[in-house]
């Protein structure tokens, strides 16, 4: 029981590791990184596969964490799909260094790389460079911008050529968000 216990202990805190040759932010400032946050481009995995008009919306928890709403428009299904989880930090509160989970028990590293200096974009990935999104705070990002960006992913080792990019036209209206139903 003991080994079986340890396994599990490893196999979880594996779930929240930092990617080599990555560095989470520091001076990271909670209070700044809270709102919403439109996905302008990701790497496809099954729980957003088909997704558009992805946004992530943080909150604070009264237990000191964050509060993480993802939405999305499933496309082939026609419909809204939400999911809710929570985040807490790994290190400290400075540090754009978290574990987030939406199933439970079962924990994922949330790590900020690049943030904006005035918390405009933000570069996300998880304990390995298979998981990567470009985040932003409104639904289009400068072109400029976005190429300088895509080119520090790529010069980290993420597969660039495989991103997906979020169409958030129907977001450019703001009232679109907030008209919508689940």
């Amino acid at each position: 029981m003991r080994y079986i216990t340890l396994s599990l202990i490893l196999l979880l805190s594996g779930c929240v590791s930092v990617p080599e040759g990555i560095e989470p932010v520091k001076n990271f400032n909670a209070e700044r990184y809270l709102g919403t946050w439109y996905e302008i481009a990701r790497l496809d995995h099954s729980f957003e596969r088909g997704m558009q008009q992805v946004t992530a919306q943080y909150s604070m928890r009264d237990d000191g964490g964050i509060q993480v709403m993802n939405r999305g428009f499933k496309q082939a299904k026609q419909q809204w799909k939400e999911a809710e989880g929570k985040a807490y930090f790994v290190e400290d509160t400075t540090t754009g260094y978290l574990k987030v989970s939406f199933f439970g028990p079962f924990y994922g590293a949330y790590i900020v790389f690049d943030l904006g200096e005035d918390y405009e974009y933000s570069l996300v990935t998880s304990s390995s460079k298979s998981f990567l999104w470009l985040l932003s705070r409104t639904p289009t990002l400068d072109p400029a911008q976005q190429q300088r960006l895509l080119e520090r992913m790529q010069a980290l080792g993420f597969a660039t050529d495989q991103l997906i990019f979020v169409d958030q036209s129907a977001n450019l209206n703001a009232n679109s968000f907030t008209n919508t139903t689940n």
